[in-house]
């Protein structure tokens, strides 16, 4: 399965989807990284494992529209079958959805539909929770509104800061991402 990961930070989702064993003996090729901040940390991890990257920012593109459409001309001659958004931080619009219809996977860090959005982590520790969680899901037209593939729940300790909660949250991204797109795999 060719793959194309977007990102646009630190990369540690993206870490744990190329360092997966499991994942490479299954047939994950991931073809390109995208992304849209060219100082992001994430650029650097694909570089040591040898994956390419496509750097694209918005702001040197008249519209949205156009910015994601070259991003759709760099993917069309690889033959991406999936894009796996892992800290991709841009609402992804029409033109992407149009040309990878089912395509598009996301993780967000909260049990959705709860705390969509950006700070998720914050804000449920914030609100007092006791739980909190990660969600995986296709991507639709609307912000963290599409259809849930997998969730899994973080529980908020008395002694919990919003640090160490936010830690347990992406070592329990980092575990079931990979497991859903093993999953995928396997169709």
């Amino acid at each position: 399965m060719k793959v194309a990961i977007f990102a646009s930070g630190n990369g540690t989702n993206f870490e744990a989807l190329a360092d997966s064993q499991e994942l490479k003996n299954a047939g994950l090729e991931i073809e390109v990284l995208v992304c849209d901040q060219p100082n992001a940390k994430v650029l650097a991890k694909a570089k040591q494992r040898n994956i390419p990257t496509f750097v694209n920012r918005l702001k040197d593109y008249s519209d949205r529209h156009a910015y994601e459409q070259a991003i759709v001309e760099k993917l069309a001659p690889l033959k991406i079958e999936y894009i796996l958004l892992a800290g991709y931080m841009k609402v992804v619009t029409s033109t992407l959805l149009s040309a990878y219809p089912n395509k598009i996977i996301n993780i967000h860090p909260s049990l959705l539909p709860k705390y969509s959005g950006l700070e998720s982590i914050q804000r449920a520790f914030d609100a007092g929770e006791s739980e909190t969680g990660v969600t995986i899901h296709y991507i639709d037209s609307g912000v963290d509104t599409g259809p849930i593939i997998r969730q899994a729940t973080v529980p908020i300790l008395k002694n919990d800061t919003a640090e160490t909660l936010e830690a347990r949250v992406h070592a329990t991204e980092h575990q079931i991402y990979p497991e859903v797109v093993l999953e995928l795999l396997k169709k």
